[in-house]
């Protein structure tokens, strides 16, 4: 049978998140059940191209991602893939009608990685779009059980909150980035002389976005909104832990929430989900 194929491919794409992202992993935990696997779904799908870029050092990157690439679509045509995340990618997608120009955007990100860019604001945006705006999209779609009323009215909200993620991870990820991957996504920005203003309007841009997106979690529907502020409250978290170090800091170590802050987050967001207080 079919279903137990689709049911391996979704245990599959659940354990790849839980083996890449302990953070995200629990933020999907706190979701409804009947969504979490399609959450999974979406996000195997995306870690997979990501480590496509970021990690398969001395392989042919480009024709791993052409394929790739080339495999989704038809997976998502077929409405089967013998490879276990793109077929649970595509159950997700075909499921809820998810637009195939979000693939696109996304896909063409992960082109972008292949060689260093000198970004300028339109191309940063662009990366943006296409890396994290858009996957909070393709989760919208799976918040909302695919209601396009809905998802059109949050659509604003999301983006702003995956922008935000995004640049948490610019800066987080600074020092690899930069002295691994030789990738600087900020504009304008000379990395090896960073300066705390530098760092500072980059934080206030993120708080900025942080604050419209928190908006529209507040509006998402109940089986969905606690798992997106867990999620949201996480970044949060770790902003601040990189609020605190230096600009120098930021090519020295990659910050992280310790486990335990992480259980305070948690549990204080469950409580504050629960007495409705977000």
């Amino acid at each position: 049978m079919k279903r137990l194929f689709d049911l391996y491919s979704e245990q599959a794409s659940k354990a790849v998140t839980k083996k890449y992202s302990t953070s995200f992993y629990a933020g999907v935990s706190a979701l409804d059940k009947n969504i979490r696997g399609d959450v999974h779904n979406i996000y195997g799908f995306v870690r997979f191209a990501d480590e496509i870029v970021d990690s398969f050092h001395g392989y042919d990157k480009e024709t791993l991602l052409s394929e790739f690439t080339r495999d989704c679509f038809q997976a998502i045509e077929r409405g089967i893939s013998m490879n276990p995340i793109l077929n649970s990618f595509q159950m997700t997608v075909n499921k809820y009608n998810i637009d195939h120009a979000l693939i696109h955007q996304f896909l063409h990100s992960m082109e972008m990685d292949l060689n260093p860019l000198d970004y300028n604001k339109l191309t940063y945006e662009e990366y943006i779009y296409g890396s994290a705006e858009v996957v909070g999209l393709m989760c919208l779609k799976v918040f909302v059980y695919g209601d396009e009323a809905e998802y059109q009215r949050l659509k604003p909200y999301a983006m702003k909150l995956g922008s935000a993620f995004q640049k948490i991870n610019f800066l987080r990820d600074l020092r690899q980035d930069y002295n691994e991957l030789g990738r600087i996504y900020f504009p304008n920005l000379d990395v090896s002389n960073i300066t705390l203003e530098d760092k500072l309007r980059i934080e206030d841009e993120i708080r900025k976005e942080f604050e419209e997106a928190l908006i529209g979690i507040k509006q998402l529907p109940k089986k969905a909104r606690f798992g997106v502020y867990v999620s949201y409250k996480y970044y949060t978290k770790l902003l601040k832990e990189i609020e605190r170090r230096n600009a120098k800091a930021l090519l020295k170590e990659r910050i992280r929430v310790r486990d335990s802050k992480k259980l305070m987050v948690f549990a204080n967001s469950y409580v504050r989900n629960s007495l409705n207080l977000l």
